[in-house]
């Protein structure tokens, strides 16, 4: 799935349609450039879960935990990590696939560590958009349980 969105306010609707559909056990990808949309997607996803408590971007932690009503939310951002890897190490893995629903910026640091049934969303900037809110966002699935979920958004696009 492929859409251009032209404001915050629609990229955070996207997310909350996401949202609206997602279950524990859950992992998906969040790609893009610095300033591509990664966080504004995050803050409409959570807010979409009824997370009121102002939601940031965990650089300098790796992974905040928000609780849902249903279930826990964990936002990585392993951008820190970088090339060099280390995941292994730090237990990653743990957030992937069990109670709750991770959220990972910068996942390709991590590819090693995540699960193979997994949604990847990425958003890219217009170069000629003058505005600096028009977004590229691509939707794609691999695996049975997340081919179910953009089956869903595509149903509610």
């Amino acid at each position: 799935m492929r859409l251009a969105v032209n404001t915050v306010e629609e990229t955070q609707a996207l997310a909350a349609k996401l949202a609206a559909n997602v279950q524990p056990g859950d992992t998906i990808l969040l790609n893009g450039d610095l300033g591509a949309g990664k966080t504004t997607f995050t803050q409409g996803f959570a807010r979409a879960l009824g997370i009121k408590r102002p939601l940031k971007s965990p650089t300098f932690t790796l992974v905040r935990e928000y609780q849902t009503e249903n279930f826990p939310l964990y936002h990585l951002d392993v951008y820190r990590l970088g090339e060099e890897g280390g995941a292994e190490e730090l237990g990653l893995a743990e957030y992937f696939g069990g109670e709750g629903v991770a959220l990972i910026e910068w996942s390709e640091f991590i590819q090693s560590e995540l699960p193979t049934d997994v949604l990847t969303i990425d958003l890219d900037r217009v170069a000629s958009d003058t505005t600096g809110n028009q977004r590229t966002i691509t939707v794609n699935a691999n695996g049975p349980r997340s081919q179910e979920l953009l089956a869903a958004i595509e149903g509610e696009a």
